[in-house]
């Protein structure tokens, strides 16, 4: 047992007997007893208001300005309480690109994240792995508006040497705030907290471009291990940890990207404000979860919580402290929970809060400029465009990205020595329910298109990447993609399920160039990390380039994002090694470009891929939106009926 829980172990029962013997609390001149809430916001992506810019209306299931509600509702309710931000703060919808894109951000000008958050009293703050997303020149002058402190302990600054005992932390590693409490008995207290972020190794992976050769990152764990006990002989009397790292039971490597059960288990951490997963803990999703008590709200024994995503939760750790007469500090309990904004039973969403006046007006003139932005037409499209059957027919939201990218690169790699090379182009579909619910889709009319339109087709900032690989490693991308369905039975005529709901859509790649079909009789290559499990399994079959059977020899330019180029996804041959382009554009402006030169495109899918027949009376089933039954008999589906999760579920025979 960890020294300071055997300690909070045995002022625990010290209390416990005073309880026995009739007596609420230890002595005053012994022990106080003193209340701490902690508050946690977390991945917001700049949902300051309840707004979807992308459908151009309110949305009472995100906002900041919605949390705020809830804040000083907790703050009023606790005589102690701090409030702390988990990161990926600045990206992540229009308003942020807007931002970051078109109006830009001077030094000494406040970020619109931050005039919010700067009304709200937040104690300190962690950096996310978003928030690299739009270069560190943009991310210091973005910080320098936080009336609060940052902080970041795996990131170095790069010094050239091979000795890591002198490496400097590039951002404040962690800091402690000194703050006065009050005691359940009335007394005043002396305290000193320290905090400590961390964010996901992979950075150096999802934003190389901006972060090779500047600084480096270290694993989260190890991390921790060394600069805690720092911070307790500093003077530290709590720990808070706040990692941009959801949870996982796998065995921790050094760069785990999901660690915060691992965290849990380092001794002198007293409480874990964590994100970067967009789930809510405690629930009842990490029922089954090892090391987690979901009644507690507690990983291994510390009170533990993760609030959401897009300001839909709050976050709470309430904390028991005892204070002796020399001031020497120990947690004697802990318990972590969640508070919504909004209810939502099956497609219905009740707001339980209303926004605050003052947040609301702090961002209101960039909201309007952001929505002004989003209003600018581009051009002109013939028929409307849909991700509704995205993941299971070669699909125009997807057809319309690859066809820009295939655009861009054969100006860009025209007169270099890859000229002449065969180009293909990779895309996914972004939107396509999932966590994101049932309106989480692209439906476009028919007419002109906006740069609204253009960020609902491609949503993150990414930017280009092309990538050099051989017919092999074409086919290799393309299991990889194919791990995204479940494995069909073709000995029954039962529906089955064909989409694996833990599946990102966004790593299901379709390759256009190529034509192929997908055999979901098969069994996946690969599993969900990208590891080979079934190498004698194929689901991709009659993968043919220009008529003929692909030669696994011959070399093709593939056009893709930095995060898939650089490894994200743990596709096989893509870890930033086979990156022959590395464009200054976002594959979203590439997108603007190729519908401002072509004025009107005619978005149609071209067909290139589809599934091997598993029979006569093989039906799979897919869940998508409601909006889409109109649809559904055109693109080969039938619709069955509406769930109470708000989607509607399709039949599709692969016959």
């Amino acid at each position: 047992m960890h020294a300071r829980r055997y300690r909070s172990f045995l002022i625990a029962l010290l209390v416990l007997s005073a309880c026995a013997a009739g007596t609420r609390t230890v002595q005053a001149d012994t022990v106080a007893e003193v209340d701490l809430r902690l508050m946690e916001t977390t991945d917001l992506h700049m949902y300051l208001l309840p707004y979807d810019y992308y459908r151009n209306g309110a949305n009472d299931s995100v906002g900041l300005a919605r949390t705020a509600t809830l804040i000083r509702r907790a703050r009023e309710e606790a005589a102690n309480s701090l409030l702390f931000d988990n990161g990926d703060l600045i990206q992540g919808n229009p308003l942020g690109d807007w931002v970051a894109r078109s109006r830009g951000l001077a030094f000494g000008e406040t970020h619109p994240a931050f005039a919010a958050m700067n009304l709200l009293g937040y104690d300190a703050a962690n950096i996310g792995n978003h928030e690299f997303n739009y270069g560190l020149e943009f991310l210091l002058k973005t910080l320098a508006g936080a009336q609060f402190p940052y902080v970041l302990s795996n990131v170095y600054t790069v010094d050239g040497d091979e000795n890591p005992d002198n490496d400097r932390h590039y951002f404040r590693p962690w800091t402690l705030l000194d703050r006065t409490v009050v005691a359940r008995d009335g007394s005043e207290h002396a305290i000193r907290v320290g905090v400590i972020g961390f964010t996901p190794p992979q950075i150096m992976t999802w934003d190389k471009s901006h972060l090779q050769g500047r600084v480096t990152v270290r694993g989260i764990v190890e991390t921790a291990e060394a600069l805690v006990p720092r911070m307790r002989e500093a003077g530290a009397d709590i720990v808070v940890a706040i990692p941009h790292s959801g949870l996982s039971t796998a065995t921790v490597d050094g760069l785990r990207e999901n660690a915060s059960a691992q965290l849990a288990k380092v001794a002198g951490i007293d409480a874990i404000l964590f994100g970067h997963a967009h789930a809510v803990f405690p629930s009842e999703a990490y029922q089954d979860f090892e090391g987690a008590d979901v009644a507690a709200g507690t990983l291994h024994g510390v009170p533990a919580v993760m609030p959401g995503f897009w300001g839909s939760h709050l976050g709470l750790v309430d904390l028991t402290l005892a204070v002796d007469e020399a001031g020497a500090w120990t947690v004697m309990s802990g318990t972590g929970s969640v508070r919504g904004i909004a209810s939502q039973e099956g497609r219905e969403v009740t707001a339980l809060v209303e926004s605050q006046a003052d947040i609301v007006e702090a961002v209101s003139a960039a909201h309007e400029g952001a929505i002004a932005w989003m209003g600018e037409a581009v051009g002109t499209t013939t028929a409307p465009i849909d991700s509704f059957f995205a993941q299971v027919l070669d699909d125009p939201s997807i057809q319309i990205v690859t066809d820009a990218q295939a655009w861009y690169a054969r100006t860009t790699l025209a007169g270099t020595e890859y000229d002449g090379m065969p180009i293909l182009s990779a895309g996914a579909p972004f939107k396509a329910g999932g966590r994101g619910g049932p309106d989480n889709y692209t439906d476009l009319a028919e007419g002109d298109i906006a740069i609204r339109n253009v960020a609902d087709l491609y949503v993150y900032p990414n930017t280009l990447r092309i990538v050099a690989l051989d017919g092999n490693g074409v086919r290799e991308w393309l299991e990889r993609s194919a791990g995204q369905f479940n494995t069909i039975d073709p000995s029954t005529a039962e529906p089955q399920p064909l989409v694996n709901p833990d599946f990102p859509s966004y790593n299901f790649d379709v390759i256009d160039g190529v034509d192929y079909r997908i055999d979901v009789t098969q069994p996946s290559r690969y599993d969900s990390d990208g590891v080979l499990v079934n190498p004698d399994a194929q689901r991709i079959v009659e993968l043919s380039y220009a008529g003929e059977p692909i030669d696994p020899a011959q070399r093709f330019a593939i056009v893709t994002n930095n995060y898939r180029a650089g490894g994200g996804g743990n596709f096989p041959g893509l870890d930033g090694s086979a990156t022959i382009v590395e464009a200054p554009q976002t594959n979203r402006q590439v997108l603007v470009d190729y519908i401002l030169a072509s004025g009107t495109i005619d978005p149609a899918a071209d067909g290139n891929w589809s599934f091997q027949p598993a029979g006569p009376d093989v039906i799979v089933t897919l869940e998508s939106s409601p909006a889409a039954q109109d649809r559904a008999a055109a693109a080969g589906l039938a619709f069955v009926e509406v769930l109470e999760s708000g989607f509607a579920r399709y039949r599709l025979p692969l016959r």
